[in-house]
């Protein structure tokens, strides 16, 4: 649950330990829910401090505010549907996910999502 400014409460799931685990982790649970699946907090291995779609509000945020661009969406899908295996140099794609994820790794951790 969150309290009051928004983080998350420590006990209530183990965060992240880099913002790359936690965007992996979406992009699974989002495959699935394409799949038909629904998610349901406390399924999993391990619990975490939110549910998938507090990361994709966190990343359209930073979209709104121009501080990730289309570019840096298209490589979160690429690599987080290829689960980061494939990341390399392709015209640029290694350097636009490390900015995203560099980007997206302040907002969650100022919530408590990543360690």
């Amino acid at each position: 649950m969150r309290n009051i400014k928004g983080t998350y409460d420590a006990r209530e799931g183990e965060p992240f330990a880099t913002p790359e685990d936690a965007w992996i982790w979406y992009a699974h649970c989002q495959m699935a829910r394409d799949e038909g699946a629904r998610f349901q907090a406390g399924l999993g291995d391990i619990a975490r401090p939110c549910v998938p779609d507090d990361i994709a509000r966190e990343v359209r945020r930073l979209y709104r505010h121009r501080v990730l661009r289309g570019a840096h969406l298209r490589v979160l899908v690429r690599f987080g549907d290829e689960a980061a295996r494939t990341v390399g140099d392709d015209g640029g794609e290694t350097r636009l996910w490390r900015e995203a994820l560099d980007r997206l790794a302040v907002p969650l951790r100022a919530k408590g999502i990543i360690a």
